[in-house]
């Protein structure tokens, strides 16, 4: 009886607001989100919904009445930050993003939406920047009040509701002129107009704005800067005035110029990003998330058969740009676009900035205290320290030296609640 008493406590979204909880994880190590290796012998302990404890086993100790959780073999990290995601899309290959915008209605893809949250937990990330419902107005907003309230199980989540277009750029394209399609993103022109967009997103729960400073909107579909850099920088003078920052969607060099010196602090994607677009990046302090997964799984849909085939120009020139940002030094994010490939299959995005020239541990780090920083949440997540919340996440291996290792999840805790058990 004692045990089901324990499993239930310990299981059950109210454990966290139990103060005096004690539990002890027992791993083979603990790597704390910024050292260089693993430590050996380690142990922390959670009380409540904080770390208080992580260090040798000794000087840590065994309080009276700490619930002991023993996993061999693994090594205990911290929860790791999805750094750019859609919880309310799923796989192109499954059904293409028009249909998805256009088609399913809202009750159905936030029915969807719940199951990626689960996933995406489940799969050791606790923690989301989720950039933009595509269609499905502010209801990230409920999703993020819903896990907050335990109704449902996921990560904690920073959310964009609708983002920020200029009118005509984005999609579903107008090609039938007797009707106006729903969009992807909410329009927006001029310095007013912008203004009061991204504070109208801010008042209906937005933590960061997001904006598409391009897109394929040229006479041929080609990428083209959208919003102007004044408009930009309005758009970021009035999320700053509220405390929040602003993301920018950008591939080609100047889209991407115009963000930066606005004062953005992510750029999404930069697949045409240039030395001297790194240099900027690097000077002004902006993260850039490469988004390498979302392009490696549309090349894929449109029939690439990756192992099998020759590279697609597009990848090998996404591998030498990523390459360039590395040798670049500029700061990045691990955030893979995930939506337009499965929920829970987050690992992809790291993966793949191993094969591309990144190590497991540089990874490791800017999926944990890297993206923390970028979130403006060090104080919060993205390490093993005492005082922050106890989002943990143990792995069978070392994933400091294989990347591949984050596939083999054997716990997840966030806030000090097992969400899965060894």
């Amino acid at each position: 009886m004692r045990a089901l008493f324990l499993l239930v406590f310990i299981a059950s979204p109210l454990a966290a607001q139990v103060r005096d909880s004690l539990v002890l994880l027992k791993p083979a190590a603990v790597w704390d989100g910024t050292s260089d290796t693993p430590a050996t012998g380690w142990t922390v302990l959670v009380r409540g919904d904080r770390i208080a404890a992580a260090g040798p086993a000794a000087q840590v100790g065994a309080p009276k009445g700490a619930t002991v959780i023993d996993l061999p073999g693994a090594t205990l990290i911290p929860g790791m930050i999805e750094g750019h995601s859609h919880l309310f899309l799923h796989p192109y290959n499954e059904t293409p993003w028009n249909d998805q915008v256009l088609r399913e209605p809202l009750a159905l893809r936030t029915a969807r939406a719940v199951n990626h949250a689960k996933a995406t937990l489940m799969a050791g990330f606790t923690t989301v920047r989720d950039l933009g419902t595509e269609g499905a107005g502010y209801a990230d907003v409920g999703l993020k009040q819903a896990i907050e309230q335990g109704i449902i199980p996921g990560p904690r989540m920073v959310v964009t509701t609708r983002a920020m277009v200029v009118t005509g750029s984005y999609a579903p394209k107008r090609t039938d002129f007797s009707y106006e399609p729903p969009q992807g993103a909410e329009e927006a022109d001029g310095l007013d107009g912008v203004v009061r967009v991204a504070r109208d997103q801010i008042a209906h729960g937005a933590n960061w704005i997001k904006v598409y400073a391009d897109y394929r909107w040229g006479p041929r579909g080609e990428a083209m800067p959208t919003f102007t850099e004044a408009e930009l920088r309005a758009i970021v003078d009035a999320a700053r005035s509220s405390g929040r920052p602003v993301a920018a969607h950008a591939s080609t060099a100047e889209g991407m110029r115009r963000a930066i010196m606005a004062g953005v602090e992510t750029i999404e994607h930069g697949d045409g990003a240039t030395d001297e677009t790194y240099r900027l990046m690097k000077e002004y302090r902006v993260t850039f998330c490469p988004t390498l997964a979302a392009g490696d799984a549309t090349r894929q849909y449109a029939g690439w058969k990756k192992g099998v085939d020759p590279e697609p120009a597009a990848i090998a020139a996404k591998r030498a740009s990523f390459r360039a940002a590395l040798a670049a030094s500029v700061t990045l994010c691990v955030g893979g676009d995930v939506g337009v490939y499965a929920h829970g299959t987050n690992a992809i995005e790291m993966e793949l900035m191993v094969e591309y020239g990144m190590s497991p541990l540089a990874v490791m780090k800017a999926a944990t205290s890297v993206n923390a920083r970028m979130l403006h949440w060090e104080n919060r997540v993205g390490r093993v320290v005492p005082g922050l919340l106890a989002d943990l996440v143990a792995v069978k291996g070392d994933p400091t030296r294989d990347i591949h290792a984050v596939r083999s999840v054997v716990m997840v805790m966030k806030g000090g609640v097992l969400e899965r058990r060894p």
